[in-house]
């Protein structure tokens, strides 16, 4: 019976082992350097123009666009424009 201990404590050691390695493998992953940015990454996540022009709609806004010269910059609070 002694050797069922011995067993159990090896099966918690290796279980602590394998969760240690398993999440210094993620942290290393998830945390390298990239030269991919944000801006690199989004047009392969953004949804079509008609969506966001829908969900502008929808939510009260405005969709900001680059070729009318409008800026992306939000409005300031007091309704003026700069």
């Amino acid at each position: 019976m002694w050797w069922q201990y011995i067993i159990i404590a090896a099966v918690i050691l290796l279980g602590i082992y394998g969760f240690l390695v398993f999440t210094r493998f993620e942290t290393r992953n998830l945390s390298r350097r990239t030269s991919r940015t944000a801006a690199d990454m989004y047009p392969s996540h953004a949804d079509s123009a008609r969506r966001q022009r829908r969900h502008a709609r929808e939510h009260g806004g405005e969709q900001a666009r680059d070729d009318d010269g409008r800026s992306r910059e939000p409005r300031p609070a007091d309704g003026t424009d700069q």
